[in-house]
């Protein structure tokens, strides 16, 4: 149970990337009092949370109405995981969130877009999830525990949202450079285990 907690933790993490999105989180709520960005970051988490629950109890079942199977699914979404993990590494995932965050919307409340959608809970944590849960199928503690890390890692973003102000000037660019790009290497080597895993299950490869 440690070990697929620890697993799931570090994929997870990697993937949402909080301390990534934390200077982000500062550009987009410029001007905001402390009481305003809370509660800002409060409504993003809790948003990407019910996303994020949601493709893990049916993901693997829209999955299954058009057709496509677990072990094709965990070999794209390794595939998926590894391009994000070139980005992190070529600093090109910043960029791509930042433009992201700079797409016009419809209101000052940047909370469900692009906090929510697509930055805490984007096409990559979807992917992930429903990764994690398909290989615990059967197993509900097992599960629980998933969706327990996948909460507290949300519960980490939303801290250091809101103390972003501080965590910035604490780590600057080079130190969340620096991270991002030690994340990055992690999750190449996940995803590949992601692309063995699927290419195990069709006898392709040993286990």
């Amino acid at each position: 149970m440690t070990e697929i907690a620890i697993s799931a933790f570090v994929t997870l993490f990697v993937i949402i990337d909080p301390i990534g999105l934390t200077p982000i989180f500062v550009a987009l709520t410029p001007g905001l009092s402390r009481t305003e960005r809370t509660k800002i970051a409060v409504r993003a988490v809790v948003i990407a949370f019910v996303i994020l629950c949601l493709f893990a109890f049916l993901g693997e079942a829209l999955l299954n109405a058009v057709g496509i199977g677990m072990p094709a699914f965990r070999i794209s979404g390794g595939a998926l995981l590894f391009l994000i993990a070139v980005e992190m590494l070529f600093e090109r995932r910043t960029a791509r969130r930042e433009k992201q965050a700079d797409e016009p919307e419809p209101s000052r409340d940047p909370s469900v877009f692009p906090l929510a959608l697509p930055l805490l809970g984007g096409p990559g944590a979807m992917a992930t999830i429903v990764l994690l849960m398909g290989e615990l199928e059967g197993d509900f503690a097992s599960q629980m525990v998933v969706l327990g890390v996948m909460a507290t890692v949300l519960l980490i973003a939303l801290i250091l949202f809101m103390m972003s102000g501080v965590l910035e000037r604490l780590l600057g660019a080079v130190g969340i450079n620096l991270i991002t790009r030690i994340l990055g290497v992690l999750l190449a080597a996940l995803s590949v285990q992601f692309i063995l895993d699927g290419l195990t299950a069709y006898g392709i490869a040993g286990s």
